[in-house]
């Protein structure tokens, strides 16, 4: 009930493209089960897609055996599939309008470490033409300063989520700030470096601590003109 509102102002957007930046779950793929009817009512013209955060692999979970652990990923996979989103693991889609040609890229979580550096790029890039207008979603924001800003490809636009804002600072107008800051300097809204740039989600749920002080959860909504 708490997250059909947010359900609703997502498809008041009537968005083309719905975009997922990782941590669907904590760290079972059993978590979502219970959402997938609610995130099925989500529409978008173009696409759900979605690519996986540091707690989607199950990394902090207590597991009976190793096969449990090894089919996460695939079971969250199929319950995303479930509700319409897709899993854009270090590839790309492309999108089309009136003859121009949008892609979007995916990479596997990519931070720093502890954090697992599972994204590849290259990968994702694979066939895009250099010239080309392409989206990448990365869940980690250090992923943009420390690999996507240095690369010789152009990706004009990164999303990422990963740091909730920390669900504790001040966000108003002339004022915004969080301790998060002392581990991410790029943690919430739109950053330009090199030409490229990043947004930052504030995230959309909680983590530990159930609930949000100055920080709201946040839909992003983003327009290509």
């Amino acid at each position: 009930k708490k997250l059909q509102h947010a359900i609703d102002l997502i498809n008041k957007q009537k968005p083309d493209l719905v975009l997922f930046t990782g941590d669907m779950v904590n760290n079972y793929a059993d978590e979502f089960v219970p959402f997938i009817d609610l995130f099925s009512q989500i529409k978008a013209n173009d696409g759900k897609f979605a690519v996986l955060g540091n707690h989607d692999y199950g990394e902090y979970g207590a597991w009976k055996n190793i096969d449990d652990r090894k089919n996460n990923i695939p079971k969250l996979i199929e319950n995303q599939r479930k509700a319409g989103f897709e899993m854009l693991r270090n590839e790309h889609r492309i999108i089309e309008r009136n003859g121009e040609k949008l892609y979007i890229l995916g990479v596997e979580n990519w931070g720093i470490k502890p954090f697992p550096q599972y994204g590849d790029l290259d990968k994702a890039l694979k066939g895009v033409p250099e010239d080309a207008i392409k989206v990448l979603m990365s869940h980690d924001p250090t992923h943009f300063d420390e690999v996507v800003k240095k690369h010789k490809t152009n990706v004009h636009l990164t999303l990422s989520g990963h740091t909730h804002g920390m669900q504790f600072g001040l966000d108003l107008k002339n004022i915004k700030w969080s301790p998060v800051k002392f581990k991410y300097k790029k943690w919430a809204d739109l950053y330009e470096s090199e030409g490229k740039y990043l947004y930052v989600n504030r995230g959309f749920g909680v983590i530990a601590y159930p609930g949000r002080v100055g920080i709201n959860p946040e839909i992003t909504v983003i327009e290509l003109v």
